[in-house]
C-alpha cells in the first residue's frame, strides 16, 4: 500500500481520543480536595444538567464503563428468576463476556433482528411462558439505539415495542452508548425517551469524546432505589467521581456533545458516497449514524487492516464495519477512499 494512511482510524469511535474541551474540564477539577463517591459539586452539577437534558427528574449514576453501566441499569429491574429480552447482535449479548450471565445470573434471550432492530410481535411470542414456574420469566425487554448494525429505531417504534413490553409487566432498558448519534441524526430528543416509554437508560460519552465512564439514567426514578446499593456492589462506584461526572458537564455545555456526534455522522456519511462509486465495494446501506457496513474483496480487506487496521463484521460475507468519530477529518476520508481504490486495484 502506497496511499498515505488516516491519521485517525476507521475502526471504532472507542479508538479516539478525548475531545479538547473535556481535557480542559478534567484539568480544571484536578485541583483540590472534595468529597469522594459523589458527594461533590461537579457531580451534582453534571446531574443537574441531566435534569435539564431530559426536562425531567431524572436520577443518574455515573459509572466506570459500558458494560458495567448495562450491568447495573439491568440488575436494579431485574429478579434473579427473569430474563432480559434482546437482539441477538446486542451489545450486551455479543461484546459483554457474558456479564449479565455471570454477574447477574440473568438468562438472555435473545432473538434474530434484522438490522438489530426488536419488533413486538417478538415480544409478544416470548410470554407464552409467563407464570409457568418451570420457565425464567421475562422480566425486561433491552434495546439499543443506535444499534450495533448502525439502524435507528423511530420513536414510534421504541414507543410500540416500550407498550408492548410494559402489557406483560416488563421494564425496558435502552443501550444509549451511542445514544448521541441517534439524537444528532434528529430521530428523537432525550426527553423524548420518557414518552416512548423507557425505564432505564445507558447514556454513552465514551465514544463520543470522553476519556471514560457513562451514565445509568432512570427515566423512572422509583428503579433508583436500589441502583446505588447495586453500583457498589458490581464495582462500578467511582471513588473520584468528579472526573467522570465533569466530562458530561464539558459535554453537555453548548451541546458538544450533539456537535461531536453530528460530526461522525457527516463524515461516515461523507465515505459512504465516496467509497459507494468504487467499483468493487457493496455498501449494506448509506450510513443513517457514524457506522458504515461495507462488502468487498477479502484480499483487499487483509491489505487495507494491514494498512489502518478496521474490523470485519460479517466475514462470512467479506462484510467489514468502518466507523467515524468526532475527529474524523476530510483528509482521513480523503485517504482511506484513496486507500480503498488502491487495494481494490491490487487484488487480481
Amino acid at each position: 500500500m502506497e496511499s498515505p494512511e488516516p491519521s485517525h482510524s476507521f475502526a471504532s469511535d472507542n479508538n479516539s481520543g478525548v475531545h479538547p474541551a473535556v481535557m480542559e474540564a478534567l484539568e480544571r477539577v484536578n485541583e483540590g480536595h472534595v468529597l469522594a463517591y459523589g458527594e461533590d459539586p461537579y457531580t451534582a452539577t453534571a446531574i443537574d444538567a441531566f435534569r435539564g437534558l431530559f426536562a425531567a427528574p431524572v436520577e443518574v449514576l455515573f459509572c466506570w464503563g459500558g458494560t458495567g453501566a448495562n450491568i447495573v441499569g439491568l440488575h436494579s429491574i431485574l429478579q434473579s428468576f427473569q430474563a432480559v429480552i434482546c437482539a441477538a447482535s446486542s451489545h450486551i449479548n455479543v461484546d459483554e463476556c457474558g456479564a449479565a450471565e455471570w454477574m447477574l445470573g440473568t438468562k438472555l434471550i435473545d432473538l434474530e433482528a434484522p438490522h438489530g432492530k426488536l419488533t413486538p410481535s417478538q415480544v409478544e411470542d416470548q410470554m407464552y411462558v409467563l407464570g409457568d414456574e418451570h420457565h425464567v420469566q421475562p422480566g425486561a425487554l433491552s434495546v439499543t439505539q443506535s444499534t450495533e448494525s448502525g439502524t435507528l429505531y423511530t420513536l414510534d417504534e421504541l414507543g410500540e415495542l416500550a407498550e408492548m413490553a410494559h402489557r406483560f409487566g416488563l421494564k425496558v432498558h435502552l443501550d444509549g452508548a451511542r445514544l448521541a448519534n441517534a439524537c444528532a441524526a434528529e430521530v428523537m430528543r432525550p426527553e423524548d425517551l420518557l414518552d416512548a416509554g423507557i425505564d432505564v437508560l445507558t447514556f454513552g460519552g465514551t465514544k463520543n469524546g470522553a476519556m471514560y465512564g457513562e451514565a445509568v439514567v432512570f427515566l423512572d426514578p422509583s428503579l433508583a432505589e436500589r441502583a446505588r446499593f447495586l453500583r457498589k456492589q458490581n464495582a462500578q462506584l467511582p471513588s473520584k467521581m468528579r472526573y467522570i461526572a465533569t466530562q458530561f458537564g464539558a459535554l453537555f455545555e453548548n451541546d458538544l456533545w450533539l456537535d461531536n456526534a453530528r460530526t461522525a455522522n457527516t463524515m461516515a456519511s461523507r465515505l459512504g458516497k465516496a467509497v459507494a462509486s468504487l467499483d468493487g465495494v457493496v455498501l449494506a446501506s448509506p450510513p443513517q449514524v457514524n457506522a458504515l457496513f461495507a462488502r468487498l474483496d477479502r484480499r483487499a480487506i487483509d491489505a487495507l487492516q494491514s494498512w489502518s487496521y478496521f474490523y470485519d463484521w460479517d466475514q462470512s460475507r467479506n462484510e467489514v464495519r468502518w466507523m467515524c468519530s468526532f475527529d474524523t477529518t476530510n483528509q482521513d476520508i480523503d485517504r482511506f477512499v484513496a486507500g480503498v481504490a488502491e487495494a481494490l486495484a491490487l487484488a487480481p
